[in-house]
């Protein structure tokens, strides 16, 4: 059943419409919920494909689901009509004004409505791509003041690692912020590139999401075993290498790759001459999980992250 979660009138008879795709199934009175969200930025397209393969394997099989799936895919709709990651026209980070206030401006209303609705899940899952700039392999994000409550369901949703922030880099105008701060256990996904959809990722993080519901008691069909992630803790489990000068950087490492220190990720060359400006080497052994996608760099601009491993 679509439902609207919240509506405001636009200029030219038009209105912003936030809505939800309610899958139910089940006769207990008191049914888990799950709600899975997407779209708060609209340059963010991975999401869309998984909502639709929830939906789908749902819609075929309904005998198998005892619960509630609630479906948000497009949170942020101006911003995925005018491909651009905040909302059009405000120049605003969606994921930068919540809770929201009902009183407030229109986006703090909005905010406000979709918080409402989503409090009192189960388990959310906030699925996020990365910008055009940046590939990212599945990933789970989390502050590490909600670690112990979180990190259990993030190892069953399939993804590759678990990456648990300082609570001083997490900002707390975003959505998950404001859930866990009420008792809504919220899982950030970060996957793929933007503006694109990678299908594995997608079908990787589907088969997740239907284990995480096996293991509320809310799916009753077959699922596949997943995958252990690897989990980063500590600040110096992940290095970061940024560019040292302007150019056009040429991959030579492949996303997910295990390196050795000093192995080549890559070069940053001059067009004009001909030349390789700067070799870029691995500041550490581990797994690259962060490559850069679009080749364009200024002095700077970040290149890619490893995770220190010394094995895989």
């Amino acid at each position: 059943m679509i439902k609207t979660v919240a509506s405001v009138s636009l200029p030219v008879l038009e209105k912003l419409e936030i809505k939800k795709n309610r899958l139910e199934s089940g006769n207990g009175k008191e049914k888990k919920r799950i709600s899975i969200v997407t779209g708060i930025h609209g340059d963010e397209l991975e999401g869309q494909y998984v909502c639709f393969e929830v939906n789908r394997i749902i819609q075929e099989h309904p005998e198998y689901l005892d619960g509630i799936v609630d479906i948000y895919p497009a949170m942020n709709p101006l911003g995925i009509d005018s491909i651009t990651r905040g909302i059009p026209a405000f120049d605003l980070d969606m994921n930068r004004v919540f809770p929201g206030n009902e009183d407030g401006s229109m986006t703090e209303y909005v905010a406000a409505k979709i918080i409402d609705d989503l409090v009192g899940s189960n388990l959310c899952i906030d699925i996020h791509a990365s910008n055009i700039f940046l590939t990212e392999i599945p990933q789970v994000r989390i502050n590490e003041l909600h670690r112990e409550r979180l990190v259990p369901l993030a190892k069953k949703l399939n993804i590759d690692l678990i990456w648990i922030h300082g609570s001083s880099t997490v900002l707390e105008s975003t959505l998950a912020y404001s859930l866990n701060s009420r008792n809504t256990p919220t899982l950030v996904v970060e996957m793929g590139v933007g503006m694109r959809i990678t299908k594995s990722y997608c079908h990787q993080l589907v088969l997740g999401i239907f284990s995480v519901m096996k293991e509320m008691g809310m799916w009753k069909g077959p699922v596949e075993e997943v995958r252990k992630p690897l989990i980063a803790s500590e600040e110096d489990d992940v290095h970061f290498l940024n560019a040292p000068i302007a150019g056009i950087f040429i991959s030579h490492a492949k996303h997910g790759d295990f390196l050795q220190a000093g192995d080549n990720i890559g070069d940053i060359v001059d067009p004009l001459s001909g030349v390789i400006l700067v070799r870029l080497k691995a500041p550490a052994t581990g797994i690259l999980f962060t490559i850069r996608e679009y080749p364009v760099v200024d002095e700077g601009s970040l290149i890619a992250r490893i995770l220190k491993r010394d094995e895989v």
